[in-house]
């Protein structure tokens, strides 16, 4: 299906009726059906969604009932020093055709639009529940044996390489958090990611196409039709296995960062028995030791994940007009990486020969 695309710009710094005015015009402009739609039919609407981009939804109705529905997405200023947008379409036209998401209906200059999910947002203590976390298993396996014609090299630590460039030359107009910008040890988190590398690639993990960014944010589910649905693939690419699971199990804290709600290691077995077993309708055998390997990948993996994001974080500090505090967000990813990773590297053969 050919995507529409317009040259309009939502401006995320204007009033709010002259924000969703913009978007009126922008679903106007690529959505066919509505092109010669009243604007005053038009409802906007605020979804919940991540803290990278703003999320909405525009309704047409008549007589106050809701006829269609799209999902606008404005991306946030500044994100392509985050997000290799390319990459990002590439993956949504793709995986939209094997199901995957929602449809691609067009494009504007700072977002896109899609077709709108009938389901309801998860939240942290959904994704935990044992129903939820089993669904989420399978349909994580379905999506890493996904072929998505582009590089098959794992880009983790190409792109933790690549926000490390950004993040270490930026400044900050607010003294305050110029003050906490200059705390941050840029040799330090260098020392730990060339560590922690070092310890990853022997773990020789499968690559697959990865989600890398599996929040209960991006898992939608319909109650009625018990249906599921992973979407915003702005990270997706391929990497490594254990990267993404451990990703979305760190995601288990939501983001007051409560690593208390880290799932235990019985309850990782849990998850890992029903993505292994995948959405086959036949029960898998599985071995201790496979669930053993892939623990222990995913244990060091979750480390590589709060690296991710602590980084991320200071380009976001920098560039995001979202209002959420990034710079101590840094902290508290960076904090738990220092907490877990001794714990965690111990678990690997090779740290353990070393001792």
């Amino acid at each position: 299906m050919e995507v529409s695309r317009c040259k309009i710009h939502v401006d995320l710094t204007k009033d709010t009726e002259t924000m969703n005015s913009a978007v009126r015009q922008v679903c106007k402009a690529v959505v066919k059906e509505w092109a010669n739609v009243d604007e005053h039919v038009m409802q906007v609407s605020h979804i919940t969604g991540g803290i990278t981009n703003l999320l909405l939804k525009v309704a047409v109705s008549s007589n106050g009932i809701s006829l269609e529905s799209v999902t606008v997405r404005i991306f946030g200023p500044n994100t392509e020093t985050v997000i290799d947008r390319q990459r990002e379409l590439l993956a949504i036209h793709h995986l939209s055709t094997s199901g995957f998401g929602a449809e691609l209906i067009g494009l504007f200059e700072n977002g896109m639009v899609q077709s709108f999910i009938v389901a309801r947002t998860l939240t942290p203590s959904d994704i935990s529940t044992p129903k939820i976390a089993a669904r989420i298993a399978r349909e994580l396996r379905n999506f890493h044996e996904a072929d998505i014609p582009m590089s098959k090299e794992p880009q983790l630590w190409v792109d933790i390489s690549k926000f490390m460039s950004e993040a270490s030359t930026i400044s900050f107009e607010d003294p305050k958090k110029q003050e906490t910008f200059l705390s941050i040890s840029f040799l330090e988190l260098l020392e730990e990611i060339g560590e922690l590398k070092r310890a990853c690639d022997s773990l020789d993990a499968p690559i697959v196409f990865a989600h890398n960014d599996l929040l209960a944010g991006n898992v939608m589910f319909n109650y009625e039709t018990d249906k599921m649905y992973l979407i915003d693939f702005e990270y997706s690419c391929y990497n490594y296995r254990g990267y993404d699971i451990a990703n979305h199990f760190n995601e288990y804290a939501g983001f007051e960062c409560d690593y208390s709600l880290y799932p235990s290691k019985d309850v990782q077995y849990f998850f890992f028995r029903h993505y292994l077993n995948g959405l086959s309708s036949k029960k898998v055998e599985i071995t201790e030791a496979e669930l053993s390997k892939l623990y222990i990948e995913t244990s060091c993996y979750a480390l590589a994940s709060h690296i991710y994001w602590a980084v991320w974080a200071i380009l976001q500090a920098k560039f995001s007009s979202i209002d959420f505090d990034y710079l101590d967000y840094f902290f508290l990813r960076f904090g738990e990486y220092k907490r877990k990773k001794q714990e965690f590297l111990s678990l690997m053969p090779s740290h353990q020969i070393n001792e």
